[in-house]
């Protein structure tokens, strides 16, 4: 048996991945599940760190509190676009890691996925297949889709206005 040991650092840019996840189940309630989606994009390797970029004011103490707690994740909130906090906070760690997965399907990140491989970093794409760039897809060392598997629904209760149940679609 071979022991793999890779560092890895999993930056999410949660506003593409968010719109992209709404947009292809035409429901604003989708969400990731970070229980399923995080063990399946480390493959028996080593968490380093975990961010999750968003723009936006209004970002949920929970989820924060939840990748904290879950992973020692945080939640970095962005005055405009994630693209640029993202790409800096990449470009930072490239040294202290072995693997980077970016999730996001945005043909932005097209420089840095290239720079990074330039520097000896392995660069992960995981994103929704449908609305993923092919030029990042085919330029990343590897490509996971995030599938219905990956995701939950938040249910409603609209006279107490809180999730009271999760299910998957």
């Amino acid at each position: 048996m071979i022991n793999i040991s890779q560092s890895v650092a999993i930056l999410i840019d949660g506003n593409n991945i968010e719109r992209s996840l709404h947009s292809i189940y035409k429901n604003e309630n989708v969400m990731l599940n970070f229980d399923s989606l995080i063990p399946k994009l480390l493959r028996n390797r080593e968490l380093n760190r975990l961010m999750y970029f968003r723009e936006g004011k209004i970002i949920s103490s929970k989820l924060a509190d939840r990748l904290h707690e879950n992973y020692h994740g945080s939640v970095v909130p962005c005055h405009k676009s994630a693209d640029i906090p993202l790409t800096i906070k990449a470009t930072q760690i490239a040294q202290k890691v072995d693997t980077i997965i970016i999730l996001s399907g945005d043909s932005d990140y097209i420089e840095l996925v290239r720079h990074l491989k330039s520097e000896g970093v392995r660069v992960e794409i995981a994103a929704v297949k449908k609305s993923t760039a092919a030029i990042l897809e085919d330029e990343a060392d590897y490509f996971t889709p995030i599938e219905e598997e990956d995701c939950w629904e938040a249910i409603s209760d609209r006279k107490r206005k809180r999730v009271v149940r999760k299910r998957r679609f």
